[in-house]
């Protein structure tokens, strides 16, 4: 990829690469839970646009392709959530990324269920996933990142179990629905920058969180 990327330098200006990071925990044991949106979402783009993730380095499985003219790195760290960093870190380091060239996609029991929002910076939200990778960051929090609404736990359900448990039916298909609605999302990002496409995917967001936000997942 790096000898095609020399390539095209040499006759035109190559827009700057992403690194796309999906967080999750790896084994069969942990595929289709809620803590593991990020993942999905990785996989689902990677699909969507051809790109194999048949690769490992630094400790994530890995895939790398063009979008049009952008290059795209693609990672699923392998550590289990709470060391994401440890992953996202090195790979940000190698490809001599800047922050704000580093898209991290994870869940977020903050938002409903299939609802998403896609944001410049921000905190980690006691997320412990985002926690490792902005401690692995030097406390930067400048980068931006895709939230996955996975909704709330249930009554006194225990969070940890929330997040370790598998989508019902209806989850599942608005959790698919919202895969969708993310390739859009990147797809217009890398096109048209992440200010411009925050902007319009966040507004269309806003009208699906208010229009879902009470309606029941079981």
């Amino acid at each position: 990829m790096l000898h095609r990327l020399s390539r095209r330098c040499f006759c035109t200006v190559t827009p700057r690469p992403w690194l796309f990071v999906g967080l999750g925990n790896p084994g069969d044991k942990f595929k289709g839970t809620r803590h593991n949106v990020g993942f999905e979402m990785i996989d689902a783009f990677a699909e969507s646009q051809g790109i194999p993730m048949d690769t490992v380095h630094s400790k994530a499985i890995f895939g790398k392709g063009f979008v049009g003219e952008v290059p795209v790195f693609l990672a699923k760290p392998q550590t289990y959530m709470n060391l994401s960093g440890e992953s996202t870190g090195p790979l940000a380091a190698y490809y001599k990324l800047p922050l704000n060239q580093v898209l991290v996609f994870h869940d977020d029991m903050n938002l409903p269920c299939g609802v998403l929002r896609l944001h410049d910076k921000g905190g980690h939200g006691s997320h412990k996933g985002l926690k490792s990778v902005i401690y692995n960051f030097r406390g930067n929090r400048e980068f931006p990142r895709l939230r996955i609404g996975i909704g709330s736990p249930p009554g006194q359900m225990d969070p940890k179990a929330f997040l370790l448990q598998k989508f019902n039916v209806t989850a599942r298909q608005r959790i698919d629905e919202a895969l969708q609605e993310g390739i859009d999302a990147l797809k217009l990002l890398l096109s048209k920058g992440l200010t411009e496409s925050a902007k319009r995917f966040n507004k269309e967001q806003k009208y699906k969180h208010l229009r879902v936000q009470n309606l029941p997942v079981s």
